[in-house]
């Protein structure tokens, strides 16, 4: 067996748990940090977490890419997780990043519900994608 699908299917997994990690306590308490100190706050947030977020979400597509396109998988469960991809990288860029520039000007409670919020569409995705990929496991 191959080491890329495994290292595809634990980079969709670590992402699975850091969104769900994310969504229910990072993003949340966003607002309990005060508006006094929220810029400086989420401009080291933003930072930091962008160090952990972005190697995974590299891994993931450039794996996925190169077992679609080099290796030519077409297992019917692998083919449906790519459609969450699709979504979270759209998401990401579409959605949670201008809000996430928003916010870095100043805690915004309409911004920051709609951050939360949104990221519902990110969070199920990921963990979708990661159930699409256990069952393309089990059926080999």
């Amino acid at each position: 067996m191959s080491l890329l699908p495994t290292i595809h299917n634990a980079t969709t997994w670590a992402l699975v748990g850091l969104i769900w990690t994310i969504q229910l306590a990072h993003y949340p308490l966003f607002a309990q940090v005060g508006r006094e100190g929220f810029q400086a706050y989420h401009k080291r947030y933003t930072k930091r977490i962008t160090w952990v977020v972005a190697p995974l979400m590299l891994t993931e597509i450039t794996t996925a890419a190169w077992l679609l396109l080099v290796t030519g998988s077409r297992d019917p469960w692998f083919l449906a997780s790519l459609v969450p991809l699709g979504v979270n990288w759209l998401a990401t860029w579409r959605v949670q990043i201008p809000l996430h520039e928003k916010l870095a000007t100043g805690f915004d409670a309409r911004s920051h519900e709609r951050l939360v919020a949104t990221n519902w569409w990110r969070t199920t995705a990921w963990t979708v994608r990661g159930i699409c990929l256990i069952m393309a496991g089990i059926q080999k």
